[in-house]
């Protein structure tokens, strides 16, 4: 799924994250996109992005949702750019079931331009500390 633009993907990606769709997460790279997770994994292409995405969401991040913070774009040149986007992140469980609380987060994404839209190429969702 691409994007008409850049500033589209925070609200787009908290909802498909609320919604535990990995699918519809993974849709937002390109096809040979590259991500770290928010647990450590390191996928290459949209498929292993969605396996890793799965698994979080199946596990620690099953009850998970995210609230949107503060959005940076920097535009790098006409067809890509640069987006970092803070986010909440509440609903996380321990292995026992037991609240683990909120936690601050930043998913820094390149974007690119495409035939069809906007679609993410690398990105990195990381604990902010």
């Amino acid at each position: 799924m691409s994007l008409a633009t850049p500033a589209d993907l925070p609200r787009a990606f908290a909802v498909a994250w609320g919604a535990h769709d990995a699918r519809a997460l993974a849709a937002f790279f390109a096809e040979d996109a590259d991500f770290l997770s928010l647990t450590g994994g390191v996928a290459e292409g949209r498929t292993e992005i969605a396996e890793v995405l799965a698994g979080e969401l199946a596990g620690a991040f099953a009850r998970a949702r995210l609230v949107t913070g503060k959005t940076r774009i920097r535009p790098i040149g006409a067809e890509a750019c640069v987006l970092l986007q803070r986010f909440v992140l509440t609903g996380i469980v321990h292995a026992d079931g037991s609240d683990a609380g909120r936690i601050g987060a930043v998913f820094c994404a390149t974007l690119a331009l495409s035939p069809t839209g906007w679609q993410i190429v690398a990105a990195q969702f990381v604990v902010e500390a």
